[in-house]
């Protein structure tokens, strides 16, 4: 090699003579890959197979976009709201639509790389050293040859056509995180109902789970009990959110704990020494039902959360950041608890309750 721009075979990747899969291929040449075989799909460019093959592609493409719109149409105006008409088509469709177009977007590049990307076999040294003057200009011509093998450039309608259909795609990663703030998800109150909620103007008793009711003197001092409400089905699956822990307080701890709910607006809380949180923890939704007498506190097995039973079940260990709703208390006229009203507060990690 007589300069830095001669390759060894002396072929001059400065001579203006050379085309551009010359200068590639004496560039491959000096990184010691040699291009073996080189095959173009359509020998002559233009043909209709070839335009016929672009536009079904294209077609893909722009299907995409028509499909990621759809989602985004959908995510936004569709009714997810439950016991809404059309709420069940909801995550079906966004799954349809979302699905389809990733399968298209997949499609249509296996297609255009197997169909209109020209056939190339190479052998390549792995070599050492510098790289030298000449082999800057043999990567931007690398580049650009790649891009005119790519065909954007004869072939405008593809890579329009690819924009044009992955740009909704784009958006459709983004939705989730934009719609997650603009989206209110406590609306019409819908996730602040349970089984707790009264019925036709009556309040719900607190029940076992063989639905017989509980009455104060049933938990003694610094007792626990899991209840439910007295509804049917009130154990059940059906009303998953409702299982709460009835707690009967020792004296110094209840008036902590009234003392506690004052400060948050909440002083007819409590039933006497009685005091009831929602047993769904509001980090993942595991039951906390670790009751710890001494200190007070309720644990959640999972991930070790803790909360101060005395202070509005104030989350003071582990992962949640959320208090356990409070349910209100009452005994009726027959001597049984009742809830005074459904929680005011989200039960659980609450995007659980989305449809």
């Amino acid at each position: 090699m007589s300069n830095a721009h001669q390759v060894r075979d002396g072929a001059d990747v400065q001579d203006p003579a050379l085309s551009r899969f010359d200068v590639v291929r004496e560039g491959a040449r000096l990184d010691d890959i040699e291009i073996v075989h080189y095959e173009p799909p359509f020998p002559v460019p233009g043909t209709k197979q070839e335009r016929r093959l672009t536009r079904t592609i294209a077609g893909m493409f722009l299907l995409v976009g028509l499909l990621a719109t759809a989602f985004l149409a959908i995510y936004i105006w569709w009714p997810w709201q439950f016991s809404k008409s059309g709420w069940l088509y909801y995550t079906p469709l966004l799954g349809v639509t979302l699905g389809l177009a990733l399968l298209l977007v997949g499609i249509g590049l296996l297609a255009w790389g197997k169909k209109l990307m020209p056939k190339e076999v190479s052998v390549q040294d792995r070599h050492t050293g510098p790289s030298p003057e000449a082999d800057r200009r043999i990567v931007g011509e690398t580049l650009v040859y790649v891009t005119d093998e790519l065909g954007v450039r004869r072939r405008p309608l593809l890579g329009l056509s690819l924009l044009a259909g992955l740009a909704p795609v784009g958006a459709v990663a983004a939705a989730p995180l934009i719609g997650g703030l603009i989206e209110n998800p406590h609306k019409n109150n819908q996730m602040f109902t349970t089984g707790w909620a009264p019925r036709e103007g009556n309040l719900i008793r607190l029940t076992r789970e063989d639905g017989t009711p509980i009455r104060p003197e049933d938990v003694s001092a610094g007792g626990q009990m899991t209840v439910f409400p007295g509804i049917p089905g009130g154990h059940s699956n059906e009303y998953a959110d409702s299982p709460t822990l009835l707690i009967h307080l020792r004296t110094d701890a209840a008036q902590t704990a009234r003392a506690a709910n004052e400060r948050k607006g909440k002083q007819d809380y409590m039933y006497g020494n009685y005091i009831a949180y929602s047993k769904i923890c509001t980090h993942a939704g595991c039951p906390a039902s670790l009751y710890e007498q001494q200190t007070n506190r309720l644990l959640c097995p999972c991930h070790q959360s803790q909360f101060l039973i005395v202070d509005n079940a104030t989350p003071v260990f582990g992962p949640a950041n959320r208090p356990l709703p409070q349910l209100p208390l009452d005994v009726d006229a027959e001597g049984f608890f009742v809830a005074k009203s459904d929680f005011t507060e989200t039960v659980g990690p609450d995007f659980w309750e989305r449809p």
